[in-house]
This record gives structure tokens, C-alpha cells and sequence, in this order.
């Protein structure tokens, strides 16, 4: 029997061992090209609280290209959240509609209340600053694509820079990278560093890293640099966003001594942290590595809706 039977919903990364993290992966890797209707007459719910393009067209591009149909919102202020409906209530109405639900929502938490109020299965599609899983899974299959040391035990330094507060993709990827042989280089302003309780996860998994607030000459060790915007939403004071934005760019020169193999990723969407003369460059992944939020999250919905039987 596989490691997934019995998964129900996608909330959290810390809802997933070792073992189904690569099922997850190996089950990417075979929807890759898979435009069958497996998944006709079933209906994908997107309610999305927050912005979002990638995560939410791509979920939808994912359920049309398995033969499904989907319906939702892409602004909460459309929705009856306006006039002060419950977010438990709203998910006690959708669910008559629809099989599947993925929500995005400003408040950490909010995906597991929607997965206690629903009947059918609800995937996580960010809340707050929390966690982001299914981000980390695009994540996951892209490094075990370009660096497939990954998956074979072998050792890789990865490199965190960014917004390590307020950045929910970083809080689920390190969780998820926590089941490889990895060590990690955490770099951000000081006001935006990594949270004490992370720190202390890693250190009780015996997992090396260190704390930096600049990329420094260490870069031509790292095999792959995963950066994050420093996200204005995320911030309570205006004052503190203003104090940390634009703390990092990447350009071209600063890339020229990596080692080889070396890739850069990051979720998007960018905003001064990535200079545009990296695009061109062999070690830039990142718009493969949203191009992989297809076949991950056909995935995942495959997995929900059919039992994962391929």
C-alpha cells in the first residue's frame, strides 16, 4: 500500500514524512506530461483571500488540463467575506459545489479551520506567514531535478536569503529540507531573521547552518541560492518595511563565481532582489521552477481526488 493512502488534505509540511515527500516528487515526475481526463466532472473551488498568479492559475490550469473545471474568487471584497460571513461558513456553502478546495487567506491557521469546517478536500495555498506546502513541494521536485544529490543521500549547502520572518515558503521548505542531508546559510537584514523556534527545530535535528547578513565570498560554495522578496504585506510598520527594502539585489557579476551546477531560485514574484541580468544566465531556475507548479500540482490534486492510483 503507498505512504499517501489516507491523505485527506494539504495544510502543513510538518503533515508529511520523509517517505511521502518523495512519493509526492516521484508522482510529479509522472504527471509531467499527463493530459488525461482523470479527473472529469470533478470541480476545483480557488478562494483566494490574498493576491495571487501563480499558485491560483496554476491550480487552475492543472485541474483543465486533467479534464476538471473549477470556480472561485480571486478577491475576498467579491465574496461574502465583505458582509461578514465566517470563513466556516463559507466553506460549509462551497463544499456543496464543488470536490476540491484550495484557499489562500491572510491568517495563520486559516487552512486548517477551512479543512475543519469542509467535506471535501482542502489544499493550503498560503496562510499568512505560516506555511505554503505546496509551494515547498515545487520547490522539492525543482532542486531534486537540478541537483539529484538530493534524493541520493549526498550533501547539499543551500542557501536561504530574504525575508526569513514574514516568508511562509521558507518556513515550510527548510521543514521539508530538515529530511535530507542539507546545511543551510540563512541570510537577511537583522529585523527579518529567522524565527529562534526555527533555529531551534534545526538544532534539534542536528542540522548545521549559519546566520549572515550578507551572500559574502561563501557563495562559491552554495549549490543552490533560494531567495524571497521582502514582502511589504507582512509588515505591521511602514517604517520597518522602508528600513529593510532593497537590503539585497542579485546581478550577473555576483553569480560569476559559483561553482558548477550552482542554481538560483525563488517563488515570485520578484521585485528588486533579483537583477534582470541574471535571467539569462545557465544557473537561473526560476521560472522552471514555476513551470513546475504544473505537474506538482497535478499532483496533488490527482492524489486528493483519485486516490494517487496512476
Amino acid at each position: 500500500m503507498s505512504c499517501l493512502s489516507g491523505v485527506r488534505n494539504i495544510i502543513s509540511i510538518n503533515d508529511f514524512t520523509r517517505d511521502q515527500i518523495i512519493e509526492v516528487l516521484k508522482l510529479s515526475a509522472q504527471m509531467e506530461n499527463n493530459r488525461d481526463d482523470c479527473l472529469k466532472n470533478k470541480c476545483l473551488a480557488t478562494l483566494f483571500f490574498e493576491p495571487s498568479t501563480r499558485t491560483r492559475l496554476s491550480f487552475e490550469a492543472s485541474m483543465m488540463q486533467l479534464g476538471g473545471s473549477t470556480l472561485g474568487f480571486a478577491d475576498a471584497m467579491v465574496s461574502s467575506a465583505k458582509k461578514g460571513e465566517t470563513l466556516y461558513d463559507t466553506i460549509k456553502v462551497i463544499t456543496q459545489y464543488v470536490d476540491i478546495i484550495v484557499i489562500r487567506h491572510n491568517l495563520e491557521g486559516a487552512a486548517r479551520v477551512a479543512a475543519e469546517a469542509s467535506t471535501v478536500p482542502v489544499i493550503n495555498g498560503g496562510d499568512g506567514a505560516n506555511q505554503h506546502p505546496t509551494q515547498t513541494f515545487i520547490d522539492l521536485y525543482t532542486i531534486s531535478k537540478t541537483h539529484s544529490e538530493l534524493l541520493e543521500g549526498k550533501k547539499l549547502k543551500i542557501a536561504l536569503m530574504g525575508d526569513l520572518r514574514y516568508g511562509r515558503t521558507i518556513h515550510s521548505l527548510l521543514i521539508a529540507l530538515s529530511f535530507f542531508n542539507v546545511e543551510f546559510k540563512f541570510i537577511s537584514p537583522p529585523s527579518l531573521r529567522l524565527a529562534e523556534t526555527y533555529q531551534d527545530f534545526l538544532k534539534s535535528k542536528n542540522i548545521k547552518f549559519d546566520i549572515s547578513e550578507s551572500l559574502d565570498d561563501d557563495i562559491n560554495s552554495i549549490d543552490v541560492l533560494y531567495v524571497t522578496r521582502i514582502q511589504e504585506e507582512r509588515f505591521p510598520d511602514p517604517v520597518e518595511f522602508s528600513r529593510v527594502k532593497g537590503s539585497y539585489k542579485i546581478t550577473a557579476s555576483l553569480l560569476s563565481n559559483v561553482k558548477k551546477g550552482f542554481k538560483i531560485l525563488h517563488p515570485l514574484p520578484r521585485v528588486f532582489e533579483i537583477d534582470r541580468s541574471v535571467d539569462e544566465l545557465e544557473a537561473t531556475a526560476f521560472f522552471e521552477q514555476a513551470g513546475n507548479g504544473i505537474p506538482v500540482r497535478k499532483a496533488l490534486l490527482h492524489l486528493l481526488l483519485n486516490n494517487h492510483e496512476l
